[in-house]
């Protein structure tokens, strides 16, 4: 059995017994087996990395939406499904392909985003450099038309930089 189908197999086989134990012992009734096999179902495709109801994540909360279960069914009532859930998520030496395509995502967007602040910084530079230049032209201009007021233009000896 290779990496990436132990965890959903695991978790099918123990959700099994769960469902058989529930079956047998004092107090079991239908509506727990039911919540089993749903939770059971969840962990796998969970697990498997291809979530019908949830947003994908490894977490209590995604398995209670992908069961479509409340919460307090998996931290109160069957919480050694929770510890199951869990024991198999840090066993998993791999990430669900969902996850693994949102942090892609997020990586290429954050490296988006750098480069677009990178431009940013570059063209305020740019335009704060073009706003003194137009200040200058404006001062000269105004300075030329004070001193000839209706003669000759004269140009400015060139500036030594």
């Amino acid at each position: 059995m290779s990496d990436t189908t132990t965890a959903p197999a695991l978790a099918e086989t123990i959700g099994a017994a769960l469902a058989i134990a529930a079956d047998t012992a004092s107090g079991g009734n239908a509506e727990d087996r039911k919540e089993i096999r749903a939770i059971t179902d969840a962990m796998i495709r969970l697990l498997a990395g291809v979530p019908l109801h949830s947003d994908g994540q490894l977490t209590v909360k995604s398995l209670a939406a992908e069961s479509q279960l409340k919460r307090h069914k998996l931290t109160h009532k069957h919480t050694g499904l929770k510890d199951l859930f869990y024991a198999l998520v840090r066993s998993q030496d791999h990430r669900p392909q969902i996850a693994q395509d949102l942090k892609e995502d997020n990586d290429r967007l954050r490296g988006q985003m750098a480069s677009l602040r990178e431009d940013h910084r570059k063209l305020k530079e740019r335009l704060a450099t073009f706003a003194r230049v137009i200040h200058v032209l404006e001062v000269e201009n105004h300075q030329l038309r004070q001193a000839q007021p209706g003669g000759v233009v004269r140009a400015f000896p060139e500036r030594q930089q």
